[in-house]
This record gives structure tokens, C-alpha cells and sequence, in this order.
């Protein structure tokens, strides 16, 4: 069975070596992941077709722009308005595309051991696809949080990052980076909010994992803030996508 990742510069992803560490320590000799690093999605179902593939992970930015190119959508994923994963099954040598979100499932887990009680509304930094399975995931554990952007403002629950300030961030003591600021090979970068207003009683969450430490996370932790990569929920959200493209 052949499975693989498609998006834009996707070589820093952790998705093959995650899986084909899984495919040896379970002996699947004949099991392939590879990566697609694409520019658009045009030869999409091309290199379906090329490599008969049996399932995919979606990574930016194609969270969004994927679900046209599919026969079906999971209602969870429907809901969410981004999808992940990706289940192909074969009918008469043609693929039918499945969409699923397992992003939400990864966050929800890898963030609960560290919520307390004063972890009740949230900054969500990004509104990109990958956010949509944030606040989704939020939602479902009882978070209240805004969106940050740098764009337009498209409700009441959003802000700018020029108006975040002191009494924005005492409101909110959970942060959740979903902006790909900081990932390597810019390991330099930062999403720009004011760390001098961090403190102790904070949550950061990064969804980066590489570099294991981003710059938003070394700049919450010494401030005395909790920190999370997104390593786990990466982990989470792919064994999720396992037991979908198994079922």
C-alpha cells in the first residue's frame, strides 16, 4: 500500500520518517510514504493515479483548497472547513477520495494534561486551516478564544496583533501559535505579540515542531510560561490518520 504527504516545502516534515518508522516496526516490507512537494494542485489526481495511492496527509497550504478534489467529506471535517487526511479507496481502477481532519483530535489531546482552570479563553495566532481544527477542538473541550490576524477582521471575536496588550493578555492566558512564523528553515522568525506581558500563569502552544523550540516558545519560557511544541499532537493526529486509512 502506497501513502504519502502533499504540500508546499514539505522536506522539514516529520510525516515520513513517523511512518515508515511505523511500517518496519510493524514489518509492512511492502508499504511506501512519500512526499509531494507541490506548487498547486493540479496533478493531484495524477499522482494519485501514477503511485495508486491508499492515503495521504495534508499539510499547508492545502488544508483548504484540497476539498474540491474530493468524492466525500467526514462531517467532522465538514464542520471544521479543512481537511488532513486523506482515505483513497479503488473502485474499477478509479480513486474515491475520502476527507477526514485528524488535526483537531492531536491538539484536543495534546494540550489537555496542561490546562488548568485559568486556561479558559484562548489566542488563536493564524487563521489558516490549520486554526479551523483548533477552535473546533476548543469548542469541544470548552475553551472561549479569539482570533489574532494581520488581515481583516471577519466577526467580534478577533484582534489585530497592534492591539494586543497588557490587559488583552491577562485576559488570555492561552496561546496557540497555528502560523507557520518560526518554522524551520526560519528559525529566526517570530510571531510579534508582547512577550513582555507574559507571565507565569500562561500556556503556549506551538503547532511547529521543527525546530523542537521556536522562537515564540523561548520567548514564553522566559517569561515562566508553560510551553508545548506540536510534536505529540503530530503523532496523535497521524495515528489517527493510520486507523482511518485501516478501517
Amino acid at each position: 500500500m502506497n501513502f504519502g504527504l502533499i504540500g508546499k516545502s514539505v522536506s522539514h516534515s516529520f510525516s515520513k520518517a513517523y511512518f515508515q518508522k511505523k511500517f518496519a516496526d510493524l514489518n509492512l516490507n511492502d508499504f511506501t510514504y512519500q512526499n509531494f512537494d507541490l506548487s498547486n494542485l493540479d496533478s493531484l489526481l495524477g499522482i494519485i493515479n501514477e503511485f495508486k495511492l491508499n492515503g495521504l496527509n495534508i499539510t499547508k497550504p492545502y488544508k483548504e483548497a484540497i476539498m474540491p478534489y474530493l468524492n466525500e467529506l467526514d462531517e467532522t471535517a465538514k464542520t471544521i472547513g479543512a481537511v488532513n487526511c486523506v482515505k483513497i479507496k479503488w473502485e474499477n481502477n478509479k480513486p474515491y477520495l475520502i476527507g477526514y481532519n485528524t488535526d483537531y483530535y492531536g491538539f484536543a489531546q495534546s494540550i489537555k494534561p496542561f490546562l488548568e482552570p485559568i486556561h479558559q479563553k484562548a489566542l488563536i495566532l493564524g487563521t489558516g486551516g490549520a486554526s479551523k481544527a483548533i477552535c473546533y477542538a476548543l469548542k469541544q473541550i470548552g475553551v472561549d478564544y479569539y482570533f489574532v490576524t494581520t488581515s481583516n477582521k471577519n466577526g467580534s471575536n478577533y484582534f489585530y496583533y497592534n492591539e494586543l496588550n497588557n490587559h488583552v493578555l491577562n485576559a488570555f492566558h492561552l496561546i496557540i501559535n497555528c502560523t507557520p512564523i518560526g518554522m524551520f528553515p526560519n528559525v529566526e522568525d517570530c510571531v510579534d505579540i508582547p512577550y513582555e506581558h507574559i507571565t507565569h500563569s500562561h500556556l503556549l502552544f506551538d503547532l511547529i515542531y521543527n525546530p523542537e523550540e521556536s522562537l515564540f516558545l523561548k520567548n514564553g519560557k522566559l517569561k515562566g510560561a508553560i510551553t508545548v511544541n506540536g510534536l505529540n499532537m503530530l503523532k496523535l493526529q497521524a495515528d489517527k490518520a493510520w486507523q482511518i486509512w485501516n478501517n
